[in-house]
């Protein structure tokens, strides 16, 4: 099994929180927008952040992973 150094859990938290703030951001400009087409693209932006959350959290719910 591979491991990760408290460095790799670090850097996999601070992207953590920036795909967070992405998600965050595309949900408040889709929900101030008014044209249809754009809202859309929008929430399909803060989805894909959401999904990439989902996937960069699996590695913290893993601890023994940590080196």
């Amino acid at each position: 099994m591979n491991y990760l150094t408290t460095k790799e859990l670090s850097l996999i938290e601070d992207e953590l929180r920036s795909e967070q703030l992405l998600a965050k951001t595309f949900n408040w400009c889709a929900s101030q927008c008014e044209d249809e087409e754009i809202r859309s693209l929008l929430e399909q932006l803060a989805k894909t952040h959401q999904l990439n959350i989902a996937d960069l959290s699996q590695y913290f719910n893993r601890s023994q992973m940590i080196q």
